[in-house]
């Protein structure tokens, strides 16, 4: 990751505005201090002296460093920003040069916290033994940015599986009695073993069909606690299991019920848990279902103040690269058998009832979380 050079000397000299276009300030808004400016960006601000310790944060640094001005004053940002080699080799090349720079898309580990930061760094003008460093999370950017993308795949999915289910079904009844009808004229057993092939296939295909565009109603919401959803599928995934495959549950008990489609809700996570299941191996094979409870948290662009999570995590070998931004797509599987459906149905209900299905995936450790905001019963409107 090569760091970007400004143009500018200086942080100040960013975005200055021309003393003729600027406008006199009334009394009372000429009270305003610096330091009351400053406390009030949504960007993280750290002033830094030469020997790169912390002379000041603003709030939102604060809390982005999860520590305040007092306990950070004089330590070195080495000891907040890990692995800190690339920040400070940033700052120590403004201090030398006198330039601005920047980087994206930095890793850092912040507060115990795995964070993706932007970063620009500058020396004042006004005061060249300080250093003015911005900081950026843009983990809530990048955020919705998935999440947008996640929800523009679930629609293109429904259309697309409501225009094939239709597509397919049409011709299923004709097929199935031009087979009934050769049937009656085919004067041996052994031959008419081939039209029940064909009947029986017909018969699967249009229950498969119909059980596609049912799944898309309405959802029926009740009153339910999500750990009756996690434990009904627990259950028939522990059943369905090979003896060498591990089942774990993870349950926060504190999660308060919500109004959604119980069947709905019951099909989704099904439908993750069997792939979690089809991953893994028979020997040793591991799956945990995990629920929990988010606070403040984002989804679909408007913050919820409690979210509920069902977790599926697996130890397969993790979702192929080239699969990862299309495998909420219909007829999109890496698996040699099975109908790619699976979690376009998943996605679907959950969206119907309100939520969303993200996963992440490396060798060894996948996980699909099934995050839905919280619904009161007695109005039936989500936490605010």
């Amino acid at each position: 990751m090569a760091a970007q050079t400004s143009a500018a000397a200086g942080p100040a000299s960013r975005g200055a505005v021309p003393a003729t276009s600027v406008r006199p300030l009334g009394r009372s808004r000429a009270k305003l201090r610096d330091d009351s400016i400053l406390q009030s960006l949504t960007t993280a601000v750290v002033l830094l002296g030469r020997d790169l310790t912390i002379a000041f944060l603003n709030s939102a640094a604060e809390s982005l460093l999860g520590t305040s001005q007092r306990q950070a004053y004089g330590r070195a940002l080495a000891d907040l920003v890990l692995p800190p080699d690339e920040l400070v080799g940033l700052c120590r090349k403004a201090f030398d040069s006198g330039l601005t720079y920047g980087c994206r898309d930095l890793a850092a580990r912040v507060a115990e916290r795995e964070l993706m930061l932007d970063c620009r760094v500058g020396v004042l003008d006004t005061e060249p033994d300080y250093l003015l460093l911005e900081l950026f999370d843009t983990e809530v950017e990048r955020q919705l940015r998935r999440e947008e993308a996640l929800l523009s795949q679930q629609r293109l999915s429904r259309r697309i599986i409501r225009q094939l289910a239709h597509e397919v079904k049409n011709p299923l009844g004709g097929l199935r009695g031009a087979a009934q009808l050769l049937e009656r004229q085919l004067p041996s057993e052994d031959l008419k073993a081939y039209t029940r092939v064909i009947i029986e296939e017909a018969d699967r295909l249009a229950a498969l069909v119909d059980g596609i565009l049912r799944a898309g109603g309405q959802p029926r919401v009740s009153q339910t606690n999500l750990h009756e959803v996690t434990e009904h599928v627990a259950q028939l995934i522990d059943a369905e299991k090979a003896p060498g495959v591990e089942l774990v549950r993870d349950y926060d008990p504190s999660l308060p019920a919500t109004l959604v489609d119980r069947d709905q809700l019951i099909q989704a996570v099904l439908n993750v848990a069997r792939n979690a299941l089809q991953a893994v191996s028979d020997t040793d094979g591991r799956i945990k279902i995990r629920t929990r409870a988010l606070t403040n948290y984002t989804l679909a662009g408007k913050k919820y103040r409690l979210i509920l999570s069902i977790e599926i995590e697996d130890n397969g070998p993790g979702i192929p690269d080239e699969l990862r931004d299309t495998i909420f797509y219909p007829l999109v599987t890496g698996k040699n058998t099975g109908t790619g459906l699976g979690l376009t149905i998943a996605q679907d209900l959950v969206s119907r009832n309100g939520g969303l299905v993200e996963f992440t995936s490396r060798p060894g450790s996948t996980t699909f979380f099934i995050r839905l905001p919280v619904v009161i019963a007695a109005s039936e409107t989500q936490v605010p």
